[in-house]
């Protein structure tokens, strides 16, 4: 690291949980994101702060007037614009460093087997049931972490999928995909502006914890915020034996 490197991290140096080693981990690591959204806008905003060396930005949408109230990242003068084009030129301006690479799309399996495979952290910050069913799939595939969020009217959750772990469960085990679970969208039922930002922070957390090895947070556990009372629980989370997408086996 050079000197400026020094006086940007410095914050996260002066952390003996951190130190020289961590941050050189977190500028030699590579995210991707899938969702540039309200969560995916303080994900991506705290990984480039935090200097994580390759952020790739995955999200067919462009702004729109109504994302303004939750999705930080995003700026009046960006309607209209992809949003991963609005965000990675915010990241460009708030850390130079990083490099960020911009998707305009909704990958589909086949892509993502792909995005994933040169990645070192995926946090899916998607809104739907298939992309995070679809994610989970690859994730486990290739033995990528996956971190999870997610955000409705005042109630979020986190959960950390670290496939590195044999005895990892997977986001399958915790809503399984023949369950028939409503869909809920923002657009239909609302969401606490704050509340995408907590969720999204957990996850940017749970995220650079992940890649400086740090053993401690959410693997295996599932937290649950609700931003009206902030009441706030975490559980344990254990494999499914019935589960159709890992099987269960360990």
């Amino acid at each position: 690291m050079d000197d400026q490197q020094l006086q940007r991290y410095g914050r996260h140096i002066l952390l003996n949980e951190i130190g020289i080693e961590g941050q050189q981990r977190l500028l030699d690591a590579r995210a991707l994101i899938i969702g540039m959204g309200g969560l995916g806008s303080p994900v991506a905003l705290y990984l480039a702060a935090s200097g994580v060396g390759q952020l790739t930005l995955c999200d067919h949408d462009t702004v729109d007037f109504s994302n303004l109230q939750r999705q930080i990242i995003h700026r009046t003068s960006s309607v209209g614009q992809p949003k991963v084009v609005s965000a990675q030129a915010a990241l460009r301006d708030l850390n130079p460093e990083v490099e960020c690479i911009a998707l305009p799309v909704r990958a589909d399996e086949t892509q993502l087997r792909d995005l994933v495979a040169q990645t070192d952290v995926v946090v899916d910050c998607s809104d739907n049931f298939a992309t995070r069913y679809a994610v989970n799939r690859v994730c486990l595939a290739q033995r990528k972490p996956l971190v999870s969020g997610a955000a409705i009217q005042f109630d979020g959750q986190v959960s950390v999928f670290d496939f590195r772990r044999e005895d990892a469960p997977c986001y399958n085990c915790l809503f399984p995909e023949d369950s028939q679970a409503a869909e809920m969208r923002c657009a239909t039922t609302g969401v606490f502006a704050p509340l995408v930002g907590i969720i999204g922070s957990l996850q940017a957390a749970e995220t650079l914890k992940l890649l400086m090895g740090m053993e401690r947070g959410l693997s295996g556990r599932l937290l649950t915020v609700n931003a009206l009372d902030m009441n706030i629980m975490r559980s344990t989370l254990s494999k499914d034996s019935a589960c159709r997408a890992c099987g269960g086996s360990l």
